[in-house]
């Protein structure tokens, strides 16, 4: 399964684990799907960290550089076609960020990993909900 995490389960994933439930824990680690973060991800822990609601040591960039580099995200590019779908799609709220990754997760047929309620009750794509039954 292809899993696109978006920014809250990206920044759990490596700094707070245990509020990642038990299924979307063991689901991240199971060696048959795929991590996938947008290069939105990225621009969403940056503007975190500058808001200072987040800290990252030694600073934002070197933190998320590192990151990549360690870890096996792979990214899901951004394009012209994401771009357009991130306006038709239809969700309660004009969030940009919410728009591009629910829209990456349509155009590439992923399942966004998140805790979102807001997210969770539009059913615009494939979810795999962060959220104890």
């Amino acid at each position: 399964m292809k899993l696109l995490l978006d920014t809250h389960i990206f920044l759990w994933s490596l700094l707070e684990p245990r509020r990642l439930t038990p299924h979307v824990a063991s689901e991240l680690q199971h060696p048959a799907n795929e991590l996938w973060v947008s290069p939105i991800t990225t621009w969403e822990v940056l503007v975190l960290a500058e808001k200072a609601r987040i800290f990252l040591d030694p600073d934002p960039v070197t933190w998320i550089r590192k990151v990549y580099s360690a870890v096996p995200f792979q990214e899901a590019p951004l394009s012209h076609e994401i771009a357009i779908q991130s306006r038709l799609v239809s969700l309660p709220h004009q969030d940009p960020g919410d728009r591009f990754l629910v829209a990456t997760a349509q155009v590439y047929a992923m399942t966004l990993v998140t805790a979102d309620d807001r997210l969770l009750r539009s059913q615009a794509c494939s979810f795999l909900p962060n959220r104890e039954a």
